[in-house]
């Protein structure tokens, strides 16, 4: 049931890609409107997941699951009946907040049905993989959708699997205590939401508006500073949000920079892919979706086999492997995918193939090198920051690559990216045992 969710989530986060075009000519939306409705989902599902985390570490991981389904099934069920752009972003937005709270509890309360350490790295390296299989059951099933019904429905699914959750939940799940000694550290709550937040949106914009303009500058200048108050707020708590030598691990640090980098390059080929079957080809949203149906094979087969390599093998060798695998992939794509007169079978579904077999490791092996020596009261902030990496990191990079050339170049830069990130993970070797890194984050 918990990976249903976390499917779930991301499934809800690519459930209107595919659809937009239909989405902007039935509100009459302009490129703007399009942009903040694709984001508005991520933008409060990134900043609120920190806060998210130490919520279900102070109340539990169960109760702060349910209060999380039952806001996301409530918007869920609101975005349907949208009349206009409005309401649509109220209930994207509402989901976000849902789904922020509903992620790092998920994980806290996987922790209590796993509790022995070896039984938890086996389920994280399941769990790795669940967000870009949601991210690939989005894209697929949000196409068929809107081909068959309307874009409409694409909320059928989230709310569906939020209400039959919170049915099963009580009668399923183990209670989590609470942490009571914790405090909800409120500023660095307000300084981390607002800074991500406003950077996030920041970043999103530039896709329609030069990095010079106010609109762009104003939010990234003022995120950023808000984000460097936050780093020197929590310095200074006493029981602070995020403990600074959370992200001092070196593994840890990472597999967060493999988790986003991963998150990044499945959302770019989805969107760079999507965009260029409809207008260069003129491919249907169904032929659309039908067309990364091998990716998501590939990706299933990767997931499945990825506990038993990481048994084998160990988390750091697998997550270089994946991401030296998928970045062969991607830097495949942008060197034959991008030509209308490119076969599909020939041309697009090698890098189709590789891409989501190595994004599927990566993030299987960086789950379990986050949650490593992570306490169990603490196991909410270690859900908070993983899905928060997962989030920014396509905001970031995407912004970042597209800035300085095509989508060819995209993807080559963010294949050369994960190339190098493959070589720092074999490199590095965890700087103490586990034992030790619980000590320093509590």
């Amino acid at each position: 049931m918990l990976g249903s969710v976390q499917i779930t989530l991301i499934f809800t986060l690519a459930a209107i890609a595919v659809p937009l075009p239909e989405i902007g000519r039935a509100f009459g939306l302009e490129r703007a409107d399009l942009i903040l409705l694709s984001a508005a989902y991520g933008l409060t599902f990134a900043g609120l997941l920190l806060f998210g985390g130490r919520l279900a570490d102070r109340y539990g991981g169960r109760r702060a699951l349910g209060a999380g389904l039952t806001l996301f099934a409530a918007a869920s069920a609101a975005a349907p009946f949208a009349p206009g752009i409005g309401t649509l972003l109220a209930a994207r937005f509402a989901q976000g907040a849902g789904a922020a709270l509903i992620a790092p509890a998920a994980m806290a309360v996987l922790r209590a049905v796993f509790p022995s350490p070896a039984a938890y790295g086996r389920a994280m390296a399941s769990w790795g993989g669940l967000s870009v299989l949601g991210a690939t059951a989005g894209n697929v099933l949000s196409g068929v959708i809107a081909e068959l019904l309307s874009w409409r429905w694409s909320f059928a699914i989230p709310f569906a699997v939020a209400a039959v959750a919170l049915a099963l939940a009580p009668r399923l799940l183990p209670d989590t205590p609470p942490a009571p000694g914790r405090t909800l550290d409120l500023p660095g709550a307000l300084l981390a939401t607002a800074g991500i937040t406003l950077a996030s949106y920041g970043l999103v914009v530039t896709d329609a508006l030069p990095w010079s303009s106010a609109e762009v500058l104003v939010p990234l200048l003022l995120g950023g500073a808000l984000l460097t108050a936050f780093w020197y707020a929590e310095r200074r708590a006493g029981d602070p949000l995020l403990p600074p030598r959370f992200l001092a691990d070196r593994p840890r640090a990472l597999a967060l920079t493999a988790i986003a980098l991963s998150a990044c390059a499945t959302a770019m080929t989805f969107v760079t892919f999507s965009l260029h079957l409809q207008q260069d080809r003129d491919w249907s949203p169904l032929r659309t979706s039908a067309a990364f149906l091998p990716f998501a094979v590939a990706l299933l087969a990767s997931g499945r086999s990825a506990g038993g390599l990481i048994a084998r093998f160990g988390p750091r060798k697998v997550t270089a492997a994946g991401l030296a695998t998928a970045a062969a992939g991607l830097i495949l794509l942008a060197l034959t995918g991008l030509d209308p007169h490119t076969p599909y079978a020939s041309g697009l579904l090698p890098g189709l193939m590789l891409l989501p077999t190595g994004t599927a490791a990566s993030f299987a092996g960086a789950a379990v090198l986050t949650t490593d020596g992570v306490p169990p009261e603490r196991t909410g902030l270690a859900g908070g920051v993983l899905n928060t990496a997962m989030e920014l990191g396509p905001t970031v990079v995407f912004a970042i690559v597209l800035t300085f050339g095509s989508d060819s170049f995209s993807l080559a830069a963010t294949g050369a990216a994960l190339a190098a990130a493959a070589a720092l993970n074999l490199r590095v070797q965890r700087s103490r045992p586990s034992s030790t890194a619980q000590g320093a984050i509590r």
